[in-house]
């Protein structure tokens, strides 16, 4: 997909239906300037907007994806291109999200014992110690949140029985025993404890 086609195709099909930027943004509940945002080739529509501004300008997603009006045999070929860029494009981010996850959880698990460590041996007022160990905590818990964030919901967890990949509740990832990315849960599916590996695919 390439944005400035996009673009432009948008701001032709909106032409075409007679539409100026104020009117389809009002169609949508979005602002004007998110309209030329979008024509201008500086964003994409949310995926919540996809279907409701195709519908608005009488096209297919496809085609908004495609930046052209396509005929059955285009609109198949179209169809298996952008499956599989945007498969690709998933897994890309799905990988960058991950070395995210690494660094965040390196970064706050040094932090934190860092702070612990100097405000148990080096010499300071109380008031200090008690605001480094306060701040070294909450930065750790908010820092591997957000890490568990990231480990919940990018890819799947796929159960060594029934092989079933889903996504566990944070419930299941917080009480879960782990080692690296394999955490040992139950599968919603067989009802089956095992050593669930995380898988991107």
């Amino acid at each position: 997909m390439d944005l400035k086609i996009t673009a432009e195709f948008i701001k032709e099909q909106r032409k075409a239906k007679g539409l100026t930027q104020a009117e389809l943004a009002e169609k949508l509940f979005v602002s004007e300037k998110t309209i030329s945002k979008w024509e201008c080739g500086k964003g994409f529509p949310d995926t919540s907007l996809v279907l409701p501004l195709c519908e608005v300008l009488g096209i297919s997603a496809n085609e908004l994806l495609s930046g052209k009006k396509l005929n059955e045999k285009d609109y198949i070929k179209s169809a298996e291109t952008n499956l599989v860029e945007l498969k690709d494009k998933t897994e890309k981010l799905s990988k960058f999200l991950f070395m995210i996850e690494w660094v965040l959880g390196y970064f706050v698990s040094f932090t934190f014992i860092t702070l612990v460590f100097v405000a148990s041996f080096v010499q300071m007022a109380i008031w200090l110690r008690i605001v480094l160990m306060v701040f070294g905590f909450l930065q750790f818990f908010i820092g591997i949140h957000f890490c568990i964030a990231i480990e919940k919901d990018v890819g799947y967890y796929e159960c060594k029985h029934c092989h079933d990949k889903h996504i566990p509740s944070y419930k299941q990832i917080y009480g879960a025993m782990h080692m690296g990315r394999t955490r040992y849960m139950k599968c919603p599916k067989c009802g089956k404890k095992s050593w669930q590996k995380k898988v991107l695919k």
